[in-house]
């Protein structure tokens, strides 16, 4: 083979010196034009600066969301009337959803399933309310009085399966829980807001909307900190009671129970739903054939469901996002277009020089791409910065993924290719002798 043709095979200095050429001039041109190139990296900055936010948000969130799995067990699962990732906003015709008469899970439906040969432990829980408003309890404290109190009607073996920890006494233990003993466990906010801060809650006597009488008086054992999440105003306020306590005292129902079901570690998850579904459909007397009048949910379930919505979130909010770049695209054509006709005769001198078509094409391309990849980073340190601003404010640890990094930074420079190829076309296919006599 000719030293000629060897050299033939080897374009490497040419691409090299290409590509380092046309990052100069166009950051000359960038330069010269500082103003109208400004107004276009800001186009794409705002476009790639919400794809990155919303990236960071909803993996703190996830994040989150993963932590309450992961508290409540990955490998259980839960027995409901219905299945949330099932839930429709459209009711059938009788005006009710389709699952609203199934019946209830009991207790003795979890004393029985916790008996069960693959199954370590079954538990019920329940939430309390307002027989009246149907929305949350009111507790109170001599003349001070809290609204809309999340309640929850559990077992001994409630903070296993959540995100809390005492600051001060104790759980109820199973011997309350067996007697139905007046007890209740408060959050560390609603404690504050009903003793005061700094205030030893244990040992008070409060009252809890709910039986007979109206109030019920309950006993303070403990108090809890929930984890931190984004729904601390929704958990700020919370009472926890027996369960005992609230069907003999409270006038509880069982309508909205949940069984929270625990396999043993060394028995495959689908073993122990089979037992747990054979169990529930021999007590409920449902014959073959029929469908099952209750719902068996995973703990990972939970995830896929968040990231099913998410996943719609995004691409809605990424569709949004694309008007930024669409925007930033149209500023790259005007601004490339002006710039093949202010360097009109430049290009005329180049071809005259001996430069082909590739090298004119490339040589505006790069300044297109360029031009928006300063964007996509502006953008990108711009919605980092938010992200690290919200994961200190507030209780979501936003954090941007790399994965979104690489997205954000491609979809920059793909939309200064794709704007930028008419005028880099119009700019290859000038006629070197008309270019030239260009004033």
């Amino acid at each position: 083979m000719s030293e000629g043709r060897f050299r033939a095979l080897i374009p490497g200095p040419r691409v090299v010196s290409g590509v380092v050429e046309g990052l100069r001039i166009a950051m000359d041109s960038i330069r010269a034009n500082a103003f109208r190139a400004g107004l276009t990296v800001l186009g794409v900055a705002i476009g790639v600066a919400v794809v990155v936010i919303m990236a960071a948000l909803i993996a703190g969130v996830r994040s989150i969301v993963q932590e309450g799995v992961e508290a409540a067990g990955p490998r259980n699962f839960f027995v409901t009337r219905f299945d949330l990732s099932d839930v429709q906003l459209t009711p059938d015709g009788s005006g009710r959803p389709p699952w609203w008469n199934r019946p209830p899970i009991t207790a003795a439906e979890a004393r029985r399933a916790a008996a069960l040969p693959a199954i370590q432990d079954a538990v019920l829980s329940v939430p309390l309310e307002d027989a009246a408003s149907g929305g949350g309890i009111t507790v109170e404290y001599g003349a001070t009085s809290v609204t809309g109190v999340a309640g929850a009607a559990e077992t001994e073996q409630w903070p296993e399966y959540r995100l809390v920890e005492f600051v001060e006494g104790r759980n109820f233990v199973a011997a309350e829980v067996e007697q139905g003993r007046s007890v209740v466990v408060l959050t560390e906010r609603l404690a504050e807001d009903l003793f005061g801060e700094g205030t030893s809650a244990v040992g008070r006597r409060i009252r809890a909307t709910g039986g007979p009488s109206g109030r019920v008086p309950l006993t303070v054992v403990g108090v809890a900190r929930p984890g931190e999440s984004l729904f601390d105003e929704q958990s700020a306020h919370v009472a926890v009671v027996p369960i005992t306590t609230a069907r003999r005292r409270m006038g509880t129902s069982d309508r909205w129970a949940q069984m929270i079901v625990v396999p043993l570690p060394d028995v495959e998850l689908s073993v122990a739903e089979d037992q747990v579904i054979g169990l529930l459909r021999n007590m409920r007397g449902l014959d073959p054939g029929v469908e099952n009048d209750f719902s068996i949910m995973r703990s990972t379930q939970l995830l896929e469901f968040f990231d099913r919505i998410t996943g719609v979130f995004f691409i809605v909010m990424l569709s949004l996002s694309s008007v930024g770049l669409v925007v930033g695209g149209v500023g790259v054509v005007g601004i490339m277009l002006i710039s093949v006709t202010e360097r009109t005769r430049e290009i005329g001198v180049r071809k005259a020089l001996g430069a082909a078509r590739p090298d004119i094409l490339w040589q505006f391309l790069v300044e297109a791409a360029v031009l928006t990849f300063l964007g996509g980073a502006a953008g990108l340190a711009f919605g980092g910065g938010l992200a690290s601003l919200t994961a200190a404010l507030t209780p979501i640890p936003a954090s941007v993924p790399a994965n979104a990094v690489i997205a954000a930074l491609s979809m920059a420079v793909t939309t200064g290719l794709v704007f930028g190829l008419v005028p880099a076309v119009r700019a290859a296919r000038m006629d070197p002798v008309e270019a030239l006599r260009y004033e």
